[in-house]
């Protein structure tokens, strides 16, 4: 099997670090592998940027992904939106992505609203009782693309939550409580 081709992300703009709002050099990059909706693998080198504050390394991701995700926005947009996707996944993995939507949209909303809010541009909560996907279209509009205006405003002020945890069983996690290092 041959491995997927490969495509060199590099952005025009000058982005301030996310957590301090200092200057940004690059530190090297790495390989972003994600599926396009019709199953194809691709693999994005994107760059490392170090802040020469705070000395943080972020990753300069394009708006055709979504962080801590494996399938493409418009994949994702897609599943989100349409009650039959034709997109190259699996019926678990669908129900994943719904599930991490449900459960992401309610602090997409509160951050969106909040950043809006910090911007002078006082906004009203959604209703609680319209859909998730509604809550969010009312925010950041409902065309094409919609999904890449929730996250970008997220990801860059550093309020990007990752669904990554690890496995402790019980055991574990009281010896770890019994001898603290």
């Amino acid at each position: 099997m041959s491995s997927p081709p490969e495509f060199f992300v590099r952005s025009e703009e000058c982005i301030p670090c996310p957590c301090c709002q200092g200057q940004l050099v690059v530190c090297g990059s790495r390989r972003r592998r994600y599926t396009q909706s019709n199953g194809d693998q691709l693999t994005l080198i994107i760059r490392r940027l170090r802040c020469t504050e705070c000395h943080r390394i972020h990753h300069e991701l394009p708006d055709i992904l979504v962080p801590y995700k494996r399938y493409d926005r418009e994949s994702i947009e897609q599943i989100i939106t349409e009650s039959s996707p034709s997109v190259g996944a699996d019926e678990s993995t669908i129900r994943r992505v719904r599930q991490w939507f449900e459960t992401w949209s309610s602090y997409a909303t509160g951050c969106l609203v909040a950043i809006a809010n910090r911007h002078g541009r006082v906004l009203e909560p959604s209703y609680p009782t319209q859909s998730s996907l509604h809550r969010i279209g009312h925010l950041v509009g409902d065309a094409v693309g919609w999904m890449a205006r929730a996250v970008r405003p997220i990801a860059n002020l550093h309020l990007w939550t990752h669904t990554r945890s690890a496995c402790v069983s019980a055991s574990s996690l009281s010896t770890i409580q019994a001898n603290p290092t």
